[in-house]
């Protein structure tokens, strides 16, 4: 009758231990699975970041490419002037640094 009674203890403590590692082994799946959530998560969350940034950069861009042609015409404005105010004061003194020039080529000195 021990034997029995052993016999019965010994297939307990088995069937005891297999629904243990069922337990282990869906607890293992059950975290298993929430990783993999949790990474799927993580890769929409770094996806939407990385679209806002890169929506947010090509926004700055477009709003500094469009001043920059109002740059290049401002240059272009003030080269045109300078251009002028140059031609201009070229003009007033050409007459003189002629004259001068003829003055310093025709003098001979002894």
């Amino acid at each position: 009758m021990d034997s029995m009674k052993g016999q019965g203890g010994i297939q307990m403590l088995l069937t005891a231990e297999q629904e243990a590692q069922q337990i282990i082994s869906t607890a293992k799946n059950l975290k298993l699975a929430r990783l993999k959530q949790a990474k799927e998560e993580a890769e929409r969350d770094v996806k939407l970041y990385q679209s806002n940034m890169e929506a947010a950069y090509q926004k700055k861009i477009s709003e500094t490419s469009g001043s920059g042609g109002s740059n290049v015409k401002r240059l272009d404005e003030e080269t045109a002037i300078k251009i002028q105010s140059l031609t201009e004061s070229a003009d007033r003194v050409s007459s003189d640094v002629v004259a001068m020039l003829i003055k310093h080529v025709t003098t001979v000195k002894a």
